[in-house]
């Protein structure tokens, strides 16, 4: 490896007869292998992985190297099939990870010898290969995750396979993740080879429970059935797992008290329980775990208190019980837990009584949350023992008297969040000298006097004290304080009062008058034109406000459609720079005729565009149809699309040459943007609508740089909101069927294999619009061709360091910034490589809703706008305060 070649293969490498290891991995190859490599008849082995080989495998190269045992072509871009030939092979490794091949695993394989197949991330489809692996009894490794296979009986049968691997009596690591596989949990799970250690199901639609027959897998490390529809329950026998170190079970649906045999697992490390049903007590049991590091039960419907028995857990460094209906007090065990370093999040309960003191004994905690509780009593001065606190959000409780000084002495806390609490007195002046402090939330409480200047003082937000009638604050460059005053004893109140009294006085009059005269027009019989005009009023007549323009109007707005005013153009046609005769500046949209489904689009776009109204989403302002000319008539957009400020001077020659001018903060926010338009048509709009088409050139920025969502060409409507319109809407869905599914690079995975158009497809689209955003590269590029190949080179490069990925330009905007700027930047950058990652997952079934993903952006721009109490442990399952640790 790293031989530093570059180009293509040389062909002079098949003059080597004798050669028998042919090593080119992490170089810089593109292009094909070459049909003359069918000459070297003595290799063994063979690795180009890493590089950027294209085309497909050359038969003739495996049927004529019959000595073949080690094949690695991972991280290429290879297409095609897997050829048939490789069955000529005596192959003991195949590894073809992260490329382009398509079709089923070779036939030829079955009854080979093989130890280790690897061919994740493809696009393999068919039935899991169960007669395939039947005979392979020395088969170790099995990786076939983030392909389009399915259980067998049409995805609603995992019994069949997991029977068949039986017969692989080597099996060590078994991932199936990611693929969408349907059916019940089987009980022949247990028939799986006792030297089982890793076991990765999840992202699937995989229900049940998990069945009794795992008790047999004794020396399984990892199990990982996340994002499944797991619904029954966990078999107490899950306890015999006495070897299992991570078991991975959130995102399911599973009910019930947790069993009390997840605490009899002694070498468990890892318990991921969150985003479940689960009810009832935490078990006592939990406590016996004395070496889990990670205890995940958020996002569950549990109850009681908090067991004192989970101070024996003293290895805990993460502690997450947040989002459940936990009461009581903390236990004081709690200060056992000297490890947690990472956070302590009991956020979203029931729980009560005065702080422990016990806390300040957690000394390298980094984030404690318990917010939204109905915590009492004053926060203790030895707070300040957690020296390395970075987070302290004790927001929506009832605590009361003053902030100790000594929170002053906290030199890494980034994030203090006390508002809506009860507390009071001054603003202590120590916590300006927390150079580290870039956000602080006081507001809603009873602070008096003065704000302290310097520090975090000098930018705070006016939200952030807001709710506090006794801060002194500045006004006009004055400090103003607002103290009490008895004002019934003043003059001004008695002015006051007797200007009130005069005032009701002629209110009454004018009252009465007005009584009298109504009186007058009942007995005089006018009480029909009243009713008339009543209703009249109340339902007024729908006017549908769209101007009338005719095409010589658009013409001579444009100059005759003067090439010099073309701003856009498309397989749809052209857009033009206009200006009306009121000033009004205007974007042409006029349709080539000459294309089949121009009318179509037409049409479509009209039909969504009439129908929607949100900021984020482009509105019309009229369309000009005559039989040889269609036009939309939209606003100019000063900022032009993302496209063009994402790559500027781009052109034929010359594609996106430029550095991008867009900062991190507009990145999140064109985003977020993006993503509230999008939420709206998938779930608020009265019609659902898919757009079909995402990309940079489709979003526009308007003179504030706020991002609208346009080119509704090719959506298609789905179903109407609340009735009335149902069957046209259905009507509107199906005329699309003919069109595009949208662009390449953008396009959905599934629908190159027949799925029909969902709302998961514009999320992919989105998500893979994220991944550009950050890292500035096209999923058009040759390094690329695809969508999914830019989702593969972020995920295989990133491994939480964002200088892998990250748009240089980007970089160099944080270079001279200070330590805690350049702390939030490294976030924002990660939450949004995990949030791409997510929405471009090979299966839709994993990827989240328009909604989850927008909640998450605004969560996001909160924290980049200076609200940093956000843990971002939201439904998408982010979380930045464990990023760097997972």
């Amino acid at each position: 490896m790293y031989n530093h070649f570059f180009g293509i293969i040389p062909p002079e490498l098949s003059y080597i007869r004798h050669l028998r290891f042919l090593d080119l991995d992490f170089n810089n190859l593109q292009g094909s292998i070459p049909e003359s490599f069918a000459l070297l008849t003595n290799l063994k082995v063979v690795t180009m992985a890493f590089n950027k080989l294209t085309g497909t495998l050359p038969p003739a190269f495996f049927s004529n190297c019959t000595s073949i045992r080690v094949v690695d072509l991972s991280n290429n871009f290879f297409t095609g099939e897997i050829p048939q030939e490789l069955g000529n092979c005596p192959l003991w490794s195949l590894s073809m990870y992260s490329n382009r091949f398509t079709g089923q695993l070779p036939i030829s394989l079955a009854n080979h010898s093989i130890y280790y197949i690897d061919v994740e991330d493809n696009y393999l489809s068919g039935e899991l290969p169960g007669m395939i692996v039947a005979g392979m009894t020395d088969l170790g490794m099995l990786h076939l995750s983030y392909n389009i296979m399915i259980s067998h009986d049409n995805n609603t049968n995992l019994e069949t396979f997991f029977t068949t691997l039986g017969n692989c009596t080597s099996l060590k690591e078994l991932e199936l993740a990611g693929m969408g596989l349907g059916g019940r949990f089987p009980n022949s799970i247990g028939r799986l080879s006792t030297t089982l250690t890793s076991m990765l199901l999840d992202g699937n639609q995989i229900f049940g429970s998990i069945p009794p027959g795992i008790a047999n897998l004794y020396n399984l490390t990892v199990l990982n059935l996340t994002f499944n529809s797991l619904n029954g329950t966990i078999s107490p026998k899950i306890s015999q797992l006495s070897n299992l170190e991570q078991l991975f079970l959130s995102h399911n649906k599973f009910a019930g008290e947790i069993p009390s045999a997840l605490g009899h697992l002694p070498h468990l490390g890892l318990l991921d329980l969150s985003y479940n049903q689960f009810s009832g007590e935490i078990p006592e049991s939990l406590g016996n775990l004395v070496r889990v590091n990670s205890l995940f039960l958020n996002n569950n419907q549990l109850s009681g208190n908090i067991p004192s028995t989970l101070g024996g857990c003293t290895d805990l460094y993460r502690l997450d019980l947040s989002y459940n209906r936990l009461t009581g007090s903390i236990p004081p065990e709690i200060s056992r837990l000297r490890e947690i370093r990472i956070f302590l999040n009991l956020s979203h309960n029931f729980l009560s009584g005065q702080l422990p003191i016990v806390l300040s004994k957690l000394e390298n905690v980094q984030d404690i949350d318990v917010s939204s509780n109905n915590f009492n009593g004053s926060i203790f001065p030895l707070i300040s023992n957690c020296i390395g606190l970075r987070m302290l959000n004790l927001s929506r409780n009832f605590l009361q008297g003053h902030i100790p000084e000594s929170l002053g002495d906290l030199r890494n806390l980034e994030t203090l969040d006390v508002s809506a609490n009860k507390l009071s007195g001054e603003i202590p002046q120590s916590l300006n000298r927390i150079r580290t402090l870039t956000f602080i939330d006081l507001s809603f409480n009873d602070f008096e006097g003065p704000i302290p200047p310097g520090g975090i003082f000098d930018s705070i937000k006016n939200a952030s004290l807001t709710g506090n009638p006794h801060l002194c604050v500045a006004v006009s460059g004055k400090l103003t304080c607002f103290q009490k005053k008895h004002w019934f004893n003043s003059k001004k109140f008695l002015i006051m009062f007797v200007l009130g009294i005069v005032a009701s006085l002629c209110l009454s009059t004018v009252c009465c008058v007005i009584a009298i005269r109504r009186m007058k027009m009942v007995s005089s019989g006018n009480t029909m034109e009243m009713e008339t005009a009543r209703k009249s009023s109340a339902a007024p007549e729908l006017i549908h406000n769209f101007p009338r323009i005719t095409y010589r109007e658009l013409s001579e707005a444009t100059g005759g459609f003067d090439a010099q005013r073309l701003i856009g153009t498309g397989s749809y046609g052209r857009v033009y720079k206009g200006s009306l005769s009121d000033g009004t500046l205007i974007a042409v949209k006029v349709l080539h005729l000459q294309t089949g489904n121009s009318t179509k689009s037409f049409n479509r776009e009209c039909q969504v565009l009439k129908r929607i109204r949100h900021r984020n989403l482009i509105r019309i302002i009229t369309a000009c149809s005559l039989p040889d000319f269609k036009a939309l008539v939209l606003p100019y957009m000063a900022n032009g699309s993302l496209d063009s400020r994402l790559y500027p001077h781009s052109g034929k020659d010359n594609l996106g040459s430029g550095s991008s001018d867009l900062t991190l903060t507009q990145r999140v926010n064109i985003c977020s943007d993006i993503a509230e338009g999008m939420a709206y048509l998938h779930h608020h709009s009265p019609v659902k609508v898919i757009h079909c088409d995402l990309k940079p050139s489709n979003v526009l920025l308007n003179d504030d740089m706020t991002a609208l969502v346009s080119d509704f060409g090719i959506a298609k409507l789905v179903m109407t909101v609340g009735g009335g319109t149902g069957a046209a809407a259905e009507n509107m869905g199906n005329s699309t069927a003919n069109l595009l599914c949208g662009s390449i690079g953008y396009i959905a995975p599934e629908y190159g294999f027949g799925s029909t158009t969902s709302t998961k497809g514009d999320v992919y689209s989105f998500g893979i619009l994220v991944l550009e955003m950050v890292t500035r590269k096209r999923p058009t590029d040759d390094m690329f061709i695809g969508g999914l190949n830019l989702h593969k080179w972020v995920k295989n490069h990133y491994h939480g360091r964002v200088e892998r990925v990250i748009d240089s330009s980007l970089v160099r905007a944080s270079t001279n910034e200070p330590p805690e700027v350049k702390k939030m930047w490294e976030v924002a950058v990660s939450e949004l490589i995990e949030l791409g990652i997510l929405c471009t997952q090979v299966s839709p079934s994993i990827r989240p809703t328009m909604l989850d993903v927008a909640d998450d952006l605004n969560r996001l721009k909160k924290y980049l706008n200076g609200d940093a109490t956000a843990t971002f442990a939201s439904s998408l399952g982010i979380s930045s305060s464990t990023m760097e640790d997972d």
